[in-house]
């Protein structure tokens, strides 16, 4: 049985090209973004890999990735489950916030504890790990078990809920999975056990 994961960040939304904190906004793919999907489409295509099932986030830069690689893979209308549990790390007041000017009126090692901390959340918002106890718990009780089942999945979301699966997959430390760089649009291919431990791990970044 092929227990087969596929995880992808989105590609380049137009606040990572303005370099803000984007959380919960909806901002939508640039074309260097568009782009990044298609290329990732191409490479699960060349790979002869198809899905069963799709899971992603409520924010349309993760929907439209997955609506491309999709596309791509002749798989338009696949099932597809969408859940806020999947959503990007709320960084709360720092939402919308130029990432320098963040620096300029926090202090650059203020602003580089509420990024690369585990459990410290920037005000208003949430930590990776709180981040991951919303993510962990909607994996295990509706992702992980098709997979065992033998449904091939396919998850589309963000940098940070993507880390809290990888953390978790990977069986990560804090200090490991924080520095820890998802490309956007790049698939990262597990295969599974029955257990739901990982066999293989194929990053299509290397």
């Amino acid at each position: 049985m092929d227990r087969l994961l596929v995880l992808v960040r989105h590609g380049q939304s137009e606040w990572n090209l303005k370099n803000l904190f984007t959380g919960w906004k909806d901002p939508g793919l640039t074309e260097q973004g568009i782009a990044e999907a298609h290329k990732a489409g191409e490479q699960l295509k060349d790979l002869k890999l198809t899905f069963d099932l799709a899971f992603t986030s409520v924010l349309s830069r993760a929907q439209k990735t997955l609506d491309i690689i999709l596309g791509e893979l002749g798989q338009t209308g696949l099932e597809t489950f969408k859940d806020q549990a999947l959503n990007e790390r709320d960084y709360g007041d720092l939402t919308g916030m130029n990432k320098d000017e963040a620096r300029e009126q926090f202090g650059e090692e203020q602003v580089h504890i509420w990024r690369r901390s585990f459990d410290v959340p920037p005000p208003g918002g949430e930590s990776l790990k709180m981040t991951a106890e919303r993510v962990l718990p909607y994996y295990k009780a509706e992702i992980l078990p098709k997979v065992l089942a033998g449904k091939r999945t396919i998850v589309a979301a963000h940098g940070n809920s993507l880390r809290s699966l990888i953390m978790e997959l990977e069986g990560l430390s804090p200090e490991e999975i924080l520095k820890r760089e998802l490309g956007t649009g790049t698939p990262i291919i597990y295969r599974l056990d029955e257990n739901g431990g990982v066999i293989s791990v194929q990053d299509l970044a290397d």
